[in-house]
């Protein structure tokens, strides 16, 4: 027999791939997954001949690198969980603050809002739950994201219209917005050696990677078809590259928005971009 706490540090110590802490936290998360136990039962004991299969063999899996949100098929974003998988991306404490801002911002009843890319719906789904009586809408490339975005939607009963376009190759269609929002791919493709490999192995890439040679790409596009998108007035939020948070704002002023503001998440590293249509 083992109790709670000792298995939780044992397992901790194989994931090498994580630092300690993070190691910890996600061994708790699979066991609260697969047997119901969190860290409040640290002094339950186990035996561990009796665990189950599904569980040691979610545990390789996690050795490997996979992320645990994708092992489970879930993962936690404003407070409600969302489906997730192989074709999504996982969604990030960064984008939390980015849907916190445009809620806390905009409390007016009402509003058209669309969101680019967008991967689980958790952007789209959780504005559409956390405003007031907002039209909804949302597009990416990728069939597969819109299945579970869609599944999403259906499951926390959020009321989103998904449509599928390439905004790089398409316009955007819809107009008279008053919001236009997207964490569109934004990592140039030479920074992939230096990224933990459960990003680079497990995520889409499709959703990550930008060329070297041009890594404002998708800002440019959304920016440009945003124009004819916004009504007057509308505003436009991007999460972004904490390097080239300059880029992106004086691409913005260029491309004729006003009101350019960079923020900084709660890490202190420029996260959002946000500007005015005027």
């Amino acid at each position: 027999m083992i109790n709670y706490n000792s298995l939780v540090k044992r397992w901790a110590e194989e994931l090498d791939l994580y630092e300690s802490q993070e190691a910890q936290n996600l061994v708790e998360w699979l066991l609260e997954h697969h047997l119901g136990l969190r860290r409040v039962d640290m002094m339950h004991f186990l035996n561990e001949k009796d665990l189950p299969q599904a569980l040691l063999d979610d545990f390789s899996r996690l050795k490997m690198g996979e992320p645990i949100q994708q092992i489970i098929g879930k993962g936690p974003f404003y407070g409600r969980e969302f489906l997730v998988n192989k074709h999504t991306l996982i969604p990030r404490n960064e984008t939390e603050e980015l849907v916190h801002l445009i809620i806390k911002e905009n409390p007016q009843p009402g509003l058209d809002i669309l969101d680019v890319g967008t991967g689980t719906g958790c952007i789209t789904i959780t504005l559409s739950l956390e405003m007031k009586e907002p039209r909804v809408y949302a597009t990416d490339i990728s069939a597969e994201a819109l299945e579970i975005a869609e599944k999403n939607a259906e499951l926390l009963h959020a009321k989103v219209q998904f449509l599928r376009s390439d905004i790089l190759n398409e316009n955007i269609p819809l107009d008279q917005l008053d919001i236009l929002v997207s964490n569109p791919p934004y990592i140039p493709n030479q920074e992939k050696s230096e990224m933990h490999r459960n990003v680079v192995d497990y995520e889409p890439k499709l959703a990550l990677f930008v060329p070297d040679s041009d890594p404002l790409l998708f800002y440019r596009k959304i920016a440009e078809k945003g124009k004819a998108a916004l009504k007057p007035g509308g505003k436009l939020y991007f999460e972004i590259h904490e390097n080239f948070g300059k880029e992106v704002k004086n691409l913005l002023l260029k491309t004729g928005y006003s009101e350019v503001q960079i923020i900084q998440d709660l890490n202190g590293k420029d996260r959002i971009v946000k500007a005015l249509l005027v």
